[in-house]
């Protein structure tokens, strides 16, 4: 604009001036609106994400969600890999619940083979102790990540506190923190090692002495209930529309969880309630959360007492042309093949070499068809459909992530609130963008 120019009427510029004129010139226009890049952040998303808010002085009168950013087009790069190589790409979607990735993903290979009923019961025990650490875990990092986004950052560093504790479980049993491809189509890489079910003992009592921590900071402040209640809002009605599922659905009041209602993994012989709450809101999902970590300790308990019942048993199925080849974790430097493996394959055995050298290599082949597999993920339900031309690799592979339907209910449960409560509200929804992205 030149120095001559008459500025439009809509224009404001920073050349001083008296400010109840300013005020009363933007009073005078009803359709004024701000449009706020809120992001790309990292704001209870474990992701970047991008919300493009129109404002209203601070009501949101608009938010459209932009997301992509991590997207690394892990479905597509899984057609030119062998089926268990696919555990290493599906691990890392959402890599805060990433067994759980890892299980829905085999649970639908193993359906495709028709194996289902073989997987042994020491492997079915084994996924569900690693899943329930991992919900532990997940919800240690939704619920610390929403604190530290309302300035409650006590809460943050119990529950990073507590999370280091199962990550250093996961590393003593799979040889990782994160990404740990441990479940394979069939049962499990390896079993407990020597010291495991000591090492769960020692798990479920630090749980049981300090979950009730985060419940003493949070449950009744009046500070966190003024900041959780009715923000976030969305109702039975909502959930139903959007397609939500998790501790979202469960906080309106309706107990669906697919651990009770289409039960995987032998889950229908564990004990345990299906947390709800009624108030369909920000801090009925906090409620959920933090009532399942408990719940998780107990099938945890039950855990430990099945694989201490089970010791020895097989951790993978009989058959050697689906199996991996050998125990990963045995070797002399503590990992790679077993001794004994590598002098039968290399020094007694032609067939077993190239055997190990195809299921390796190749991979198996998987009969032709397509197949679609749920399991409750601690963000909900998340699903995988597979599809098989009857090669050695997935011909489609795509996963519900439940994060992904939920980011779309962002602008139901934010659109005419407040500006300060976007952050609680998503929060709520615990979205971790790699899993959204994928």
């Amino acid at each position: 604009m030149s120095e001559n120019s008459t500025p439009r009427r809509d224009e404001f510029l920073a050349q001083g001036g008296d400010w109840s004129d300013i005020v009363a010139e933007s009073a005078e226009r009803g359709d004024e609106t701000v449009v706020v890049n809120f992001g790309p952040s990292h704001p209870s998303t474990h992701g970047v994400m991008r919300l493009i808010m129109e404002l209203d002085g601070e009501t949101i009168t608009s938010v459209r969600p932009g997301i992509g950013f991590l997207h690394t087009g892990i479905e597509k790069n899984m057609e030119y890999r062998t089926w268990t190589q696919g555990v290493t790409f599906m691990t890392r979607c959402n890599y805060v619940s990433n067994f759980f990735n890892e299980a829905v993903y085999c649970l639908a290979v193993e359906k495709l083979l028709g194996i289902t009923d073989d997987v042994p019961e020491r492997a079915q025990i084994l996924r569900v102790m690693i899943m329930e650490i991992n919900r532990i875990s997940n919800h240690f990092t939704g619920v610390g990540a929403g604190a530290l986004e309302l300035n409650a950052t006590s809460v943050q560093e119990v529950c990073l506190r507590e999370r280091e504790i199962c990550l250093e479980f996961n590393q003593a049993v799979t040889g990782l923190r994160m990404n740990n491809a441990w479940i394979r189509p069939g049962g499990t890489a390896t079993d407990l090692p020597e010291d495991g079910l000591d090492r769960l003992r020692d798990l479920i009592k630090r749980m049981e002495d300090n979950i009730p921590e985060i419940d003493q900071f949070f449950t009744a402040n009046p500070i966190f209930r003024s900041r959780t209640r009715g923000v976030g809002y969305l109702d039975l009605t909502g959930c139903m529309a959007m397609g939500a599922t998790g501790p979202v659905l469960r906080s309106t009041g309706l107990d669906w969880d697919l651990r009770k209602k289409q039960p995987y993994s032998g889950y229908q012989d564990y004990d345990f309630e299906v947390c709800t709450a009624d108030s369909c809101d920000a801090y009925g999902r906090y409620l959920v959360r933090l009532h399942e970590m408990f719940e998780s300790i107990k099938i945890l308990k039950q855990c430990l007492t099945r694989l201490i019942d089970t010791q020895g048993a097989p951790h993978m199925v009989a058959d050697k042309r689906i199996a991996w080849p050998a125990e990963l974790s045995i070797g002399p430097d503590g990992q790679g093949n077993s001794n004994e493996h590598i002098k039968h394959i290399m020094g007694e055995s032609m067939e077993a070499l190239i055997h190990h050298f195809k299921i390796v290599t190749e991979g198996f082949k998987v009969p032709a068809g397509q197949v679609y597999q749920t399991v409750e993920a601690p963000a909900g339900e998340l699903g995988c459909h597979l599809v098989s031309d009857g090669g050695t690799r997935p011909y489609r592979s795509h996963l519900r992530d439940p994060g992904f339907i939920h980011v779309q209910s962002i602008p139901a449960i934010c659109e005419g609130s407040l500006l300060p409560d976007v952050v609680a509200s998503l929060a709520s929804l615990d979205p971790v963008m790699g899993g959204v992205d994928r």
